[in-house]
């Protein structure tokens, strides 16, 4: 019953942890990473833990694939190297787990159905691409160019992935596919390989092809209903994806665009900092409770977008959705199943990831941290 006892206090109280230095909840954050490494039989990082069924559930090939980059910057900026060799075990796992044809299983380990999705496939890239630049091992060179030729292949001559949608998702069009358009220009920066740049190219070309004249994106949800609203989780993906494409292939149409979706998300933030989980195609939000990924994915593009315009209207965006999520982060408790971690939603049985602690909502809180802190020096955050 705990579970609900928090998620009552939550709905009914603002958020009462203090919020401490920065390098406090990063440690905290890249502790809970390393000690959810460790609660699976493998080296990959388990989906999230569930704090109602009180269990880990098993390791997720995909958001792994993008905390990897996550820790090898944790362990630079920071001189700690543990953490960096915990990246490096989990992008041999990925390497041993890759399927024959180069693409990245949807779902989790554990999943009956066992079939290569483009998302996955996308995200687990950018995990491939910093460990081989990190280490020098080739085998995370075979894998980044197996994918990332998968990907390639994959893809429609208009520039859409219409193939390979994932089985555990009702959305099979998806416009924050740019996200693994982004995955790509790691490739592409990795190996230098011009056909991964116009990939990537294409597919931003296609999805900003189907904007409505308010810059709102269809098809960018994770439910069949994408079409009456967007997550802010999706909506950053897309975000992301659209102005790091732009920046690689110098497109200054792809980063206006960028911004002026980012603005539409910056003018509904709530005064605590937390953003409304659900947007409708007038950019009006539609939910109370807040999804804690969106946050921090939300804060990254408003950083990124200041340091690369110069603009810096977008900053205090960014720095308020940080402490907020800095603000619901417990630093304080003895079970480190949940210490240092971020929750799905705000309250935690919000409609993202109910009453579960997602791995990749404490892996975009580090990278939005970081990013703050080493606005100047970072250019580069995966």
């Amino acid at each position: 019953m705990q579970y609900l006892i928090q998620a009552v206090k939550e709905k009914l109280t603002s958020p009462q942890q203090s919020v401490q230095p920065i390098e406090n909840h990063l440690r905290a954050a890249a502790d809970w990473l390393l000690y959810a490494q460790t609660a699976t039989s493998d080296d990959g990082v388990p989906h999230s833990y569930d704090i109602r069924a009180k269990k880990w559930l098993a390791s997720y090939p995909e958001t792994t694939g993008y905390v990897i980059p996550t820790l090898y910057d944790y362990a630079k900026y920071y001189n700690l190297p543990k953490y960096a060799e915990a990246a490096t075990r989990m992008a041999v796992w990925e390497s041993d787990i890759q399927l024959a044809d180069g693409g990245v299983r949807a779902g989790m380990i554990d999943a009956e159905v066992v079939a290569p999705t483009i998302f996955n496939t996308g995200q687990v890239l950018f995990g491939w691409a910093k460990a081989w630049l990190e280490t020098g091992d080739e085998r995370f060179k075979s894998s980044l160019i197996r994918s990332a030729d998968w990907l390639v292949a994959a893809q429609d001559t208009d520039g859409a992935w219409r193939r390979f949608p994932s089985p555990f998702t009702s959305s099979k069009l998806n416009s924050y596919n740019t996200r693994s358009a982004f995955g790509l220009v790691r490739a592409y920066q990795a190996l230098g390989k011009d056909e991964y740049l116009d990939a990537a190219i294409a597919n931003v070309d296609w999805t900003l092809s189907r904007a409505q004249t308010n810059d709102w994106l269809p098809d960018n949800c994770l439910s069949e209903n994408s079409d009456l609203t967007a997550l802010t989780h999706t909506i950053a993906y897309s975000i992301r994806g659209i102005l790091e494409v732009g920046v690689a292939a110098e497109r200054n149409d792809f980063i206006e665009k960028a911004f002026k979706m980012a603005k539409h998300v910056a003018l509904s933030q709530r005064e605590d900092g937390a953003l409304n989980a659900y947007y409708t195609p007038d950019w009006k939000t539609a939910a109370s409770w807040s999804c804690i990924t969106g946050n921090s994915q939300m804060a990254i593009n408003w950083l990124r977008l200041a340091q690369l315009t110069g603009d810096q209207e977008l900053i205090p965006y960014a720095k308020k959705a940080n402490r907020f999520n800095m603000s619901i982060q417990n630093l304080t408790t003895d079970d480190l199943k949940i210490k240092g971690a971020l929750k799905g939603s705000h309250p935690i049985n919000g409609g993202y990831m109910t009453y579960r602690y997602p791995n990749w909502a404490t892996k975009f809180f580090m990278d939005g941290l970081m990013l703050e802190q080493f606005f100047e020096k970072i250019n580069n955050v995966g």
